[in-house]
């Protein structure tokens, strides 16, 4: 399935045509209307008009094209992990990393009858992966979607009330379902990381702390990550975050993720990243940022 299911096609028609009109003031996210990702976008650019796209890459085509300002991405979950794909498309988009933004998660479960009538719970990886506790223990079993608000959308469609859907509430009401149970989460601290992407770096506006967002190759000799990491140690930079991930299933070559506090032009993070430069094959710096959230 490639588009948004019936009762979600009206809603995405209107958001795409007003962001059509004013591309300058669009901003693209993943999923049907009422998705976390949009309400995340609501709260990091109140001013701002919506544009569904159906997965990641149609959010980031959007901005590449010119039909939204940024896109704004999840890119990790405090309970479930990275969103998978996303560590592959940021490097890929040729996109700019200008902001961030934490959104506490907490699912509903919604669906056209009752809740002692569902036996299926349907919506994204991640959704059900930080619910599957709660899954486990009322007999529901999980079924993937690519959107959370796109599967209450589905649900709405099939009017089976065996299956439900695990999405924010205000989609309950958005696509016609009964609130069967809110407040869902296996974890207090569930939280999700997004990413603004655009086409172009922006003024860091204020002198508040920064974060900077890097991948990079090293060389293929013993020891080349510990040495790579010396800079940051010796240098005093903090860094937040460090994934690998391979590329291409060769399991030859391993690259990485990185977050640190400052950014290029900094004393400290201009000779880190010559000794990381020394030690990789390559570095790429995604982008700079003002931090959302205070670290550590």
């Amino acid at each position: 399935m490639d588009s948004f299911a019936a009762p979600a096609r009206p809603l995405v028609d209107a958001m795409t045509a007003a962001a059509a009109a004013r591309p300058d003031r669009a901003v693209a996210f993943q999923g049907a209307p009422g998705a976390n990702s949009h309400v995340a976008m609501r709260q990091a650019f109140p001013d701002a008009l919506p544009l569904p796209c159906f997965d990641f890459a149609d959010a980031i085509d959007a901005v590449r094209e010119g039909r939204a300002d940024c896109a704004i991405i999840p890119i990790e979950n405090s309970l479930h992990g990275r969103v998978a794909d996303i560590h592959f498309l940021l490097p890929e988009s040729g996109l700019v990393i200008t902001g961030e933004h934490f959104l506490p998660i907490r699912h509903a479960l919604m669906g056209p009858g009752t809740r002692d009538e569902v036996r299926q719970a349907m919506s994204h990886p991640q959704a059900l992966g930080q619910c599957r506790h709660w899954l486990r223990a009322h007999d529901i079993r999980p079924v993937a979607y690519p959107d959370t608000a796109g599967a209450a959308a589905v649900v709405a469609e099939l009017r089976d009330p065996a299956i439900a859907a695990l999405a924010p509430a205000a989609a309950a009401e958005l696509y016609g379902l009964n609130l069967l149970a809110d407040d869902i989460a296996d974890a207090d601290h569930n939280m999700t990381r997004f990413v603004v992407l655009a086409r172009g770096s922006r003024p860091i506006i204020g002198d508040g702390a920064v974060m900077t967002t890097l991948i990079f190759e090293v060389k293929n000799v013993p020891a080349a990550l510990y040495k790579a990491m010396g800079g940051f140690a010796t240098n005093g930079v903090n860094m937040t975050k460090l994934e690998s991930y391979q590329r291409g299933g060769s399991f030859a070559a391993t690259e990485f993720y990185a977050d640190i506090e400052g950014r290029p032009g900094d004393a400290a993070v201009d000779r880190a990243l010559e000794e990381l430069g020394f030690h990789s094959k390559w570095v790429r710096v995604l982008g700079s940022y003002p931090q959302a959230r205070k670290r550590g």
